[in-house]
């Protein structure tokens, strides 16, 4: 799977003057380039798609992220990349620990492309006939990159072998009360 365009299959690269069907969608892709400038992320225009690639550092790695407007469905979804893809002989592995990453997760969910073994979470929302706000971006994305950062060395610890996916989702969410790394 390419990550480099998530959404490619549609066809969303026209200007909002020239797509007044979908002007409330290419407002919020205005909106989240906004957000995203200002909030620091340095956002990159993915060309000839309304969505930006961005980039996260946190306490275990640094992550690729994708922020993205469906602009005919009125949606947004943001993915954070994990920065290794998982090898196919530790694919079991990982699915049943993004799996019971998963489990308990309020905002946003694990994915895992068997085809290429690329692990992302993405947070989405549905806008839908709603202005969507700084305030709404701001509560997809940083969950996202929080909780990837949070789950990121059980993760490695399961692709490297170091442990079972039990163990690993032991280690991580006993270091909290709540369990999960969203905030």
């Amino acid at each position: 799977m390419t990550t480099e365009a998530p959404g490619a299959e549609s066809n969303q690269s026209l200007p909002a003057a020239a797509d007044p069907e979908h002007a409330q969608g290419w407002q919020a892709f205005a909106t989240l380039g906004e957000f995203l400038r200002d909030d620091g992320w340095h956002p990159q225009r993915v060309e000839a798609q309304p969505t930006y690639r961005v980039y996260f550092s946190g306490d275990h790695g640094d992550v690729r992220c994708y922020a993205q407007i469906r602009v005919d469905l009125e949606q947004f979804l943001f993915y954070v990349i994990a920065p290794i893809k998982a090898p196919v002989a530790v694919l079991p592995a990982v699915v049943e620990y993004i799996t019971r990453a998963n489990f308990g997760l309020r905002i946003g969910c694990f994915e895992l492309d068997y085809s290429d073994g690329e692990i992302r979470f993405k947070s989405s929302l549905d806008f839908e006939g709603e202005a969507l706000t700084p305030a709404l971006i701001r509560n997809a994305i940083y969950p996202a990159v929080h909780t990837m950062d949070f789950y990121m060395p059980g993760l490695l610890a399961v692709m490297y072998g170091n442990k079972t996916p039990e163990q690993a989702i032991h280690e991580i969410e006993g270091q909290t009360s709540s369990g999960g790394g969203e905030e």
